[in-house]
């Protein structure tokens, strides 16, 4: 299966969504990196 990076963006229930079809999903919250401007 893919691996996805989801930013603040991305909808979460997309991302449960990929999660719950066996992909690999990490959201910016869950790695520590959300709110950080670019």
């Amino acid at each position: 299966m893919a691996r996805f990076y989801a930013d603040e963006q991305f909808p979460l229930p997309v991302v449960e969504l990929l999660r719950n079809l066996g992909h690999d999903v990490l959201t910016v919250q869950e790695a520590g990196n959300a709110n950080q401007q670019i």
